[in-house]
């Protein structure tokens, strides 16, 4: 029993240093990669740095993440690519992104023909550096109990997708039913990361959304598209607010992500899975983050489904979120007014008025009690 002693804390050890590489272990098994259909000859790319410099340098996109690498398109071209032992993220930053812009140095003459499929024990480039990150899409990572730093207050965030213009916030009408608060805690997210946030309301084929729900997004100046992956309405729509961008979609389990994939990019083929009809909650289908190119121009990326989403925010910076507070909020008694209690707090009167949509506020309420 000697030799087994301290294995769980290196466990632990190994999976903090996966974590500070930027690694996502699930994600990556479950996409099938191995380590060793990308680990690199010592001839090769693990060689001294003298034979990086001598290595082709070209500009690439990555478009998936794997343990150790990832896979970069780059001259029209998808390559598997390790990553330097130089390689350095920015200080506060994950080390590689879906979407993320980088410079890989290529190891292949032939490169350009496509990725090495037969030689399972060599890569085809190394990454060197990435540039910084225009827009993000992020949200907090969840961690077990044991693997939590007890004294630590700073909570990690897993980037999703990087350099991203429209964030599509898909939510349904039924199968699952429309989560008000989710989308508004999408909206939070959209603009930590500075994303156009753009509401798509699928299913509309199975029942047609309250108008007094959306009503209250209205009010935000948000463009909202009514849509059917299965029929086919509304989807020119769609496509028109997308078109020529780089764009995400998010949301929750079973929103039907993958099937508006499929509807509007051709060949797409993404597996999909019904809603479970005990709970109408959506499986997880979509394991990472997948890259398509949009006829015409631009590309979307589909995101795996998201049952619970906290927001990283002090209880002082939730208003900043809440833009119909805006004009009410400098009336207040106090300047550091919480809008819960507070005698003549002019954003609850705005409420009571109706100035304010009470269901804005009742959400602002409960994401301000899961941050207090």
């Amino acid at each position: 029993m000697a030799k087994f002693k301290g294995k769980s804390k290196r466990r632990i050890k190994d999976w903090h240093q996966r974590y500070a590489d930027g690694e996502d272990g699930d994600d990556a098994r479950r996409q099938g990669f191995s380590r060793r259909a990308v680990k690199l000859p010592t001839s090769r790319l693990e060689a001294p740095e003298g034979n990086l410099e001598d290595l082709p340098k070209t500009k690439g996109l990555v478009v998936g993440l794997y343990p150790g690498g990832a896979l970069v398109r780059a001259e029209g071209v998808q390559l598997l690519c390790s990553v330097a032992k130089t390689y350095r993220a920015p200080e506060g930053s994950s080390a590689l992104a879906v979407g993320d812009s980088v410079t890989i140095a290529v190891a292949r003459d032939d490169h350009k023909s496509g990725p090495t499929t037969t030689d399972k024990d060599r890569a085809d480039g190394m990454i060197l550096a990435r540039e910084l990150r225009q827009t993000v899409l992020r949200r907090p990572q969840p961690r077990s109990g044991k693997r939590t730093d007890r004294y630590g207050k700073e909570i990690p965030e897993k980037v999703i997708a990087a350099n991203i213009d429209v964030l599509g916030i898909v939510a349904s009408t039924r199968l699952p039913p429309l989560r008000h608060e989710l989308i508004d805690r999408f909206l939070i997210i959209a603009e930590r990361g500075e994303l156009t946030p753009v509401l798509v309301v699928n299913k509309i084929d199975l029942a047609r959304p309250d108008k007094n729900v959306l009503a209250d997004f209205e009010s935000l100046d948000m463009p909202i598209v009514l849509c059917s992956a299965l029929t086919g309405e509304g989807l020119d729509l769609l496509r028109q607010q997308l078109a020529g961008k780089r764009s995400v979609l998010a949301g929750a389990s079973g929103a039907g992500k993958t099937t508006l994939i499929n509807a509007i990019v051709p060949g797409a083929q993404a597996a999909t899975q019904p809603v479970r009809a005990k709970d109408q909650r959506g499986r997880h289908t979509t394991s990472a983050a997948v890259v398509y190119d949009l006829p015409g121009g631009g590309l979307i990326i589909d995101t795996p489904g998201i049952r619970e989403l906290a927001v990283q925010l002090s209880a002082d910076q939730l208003p900043w979120y809440f833009p119909e507070f805006e004009q009410f909020a400098p009336r207040c008694k106090f300047n550091n007014c919480t809008h819960t209690h507070e005698p003549d707090c002019a954003v609850i009167a705005a409420v009571e008025d109706g100035a304010i949509p009470s269901r804005r506020y009742d959400s602002y309420l409960r994401i301000l009690e899961t941050i207090h």
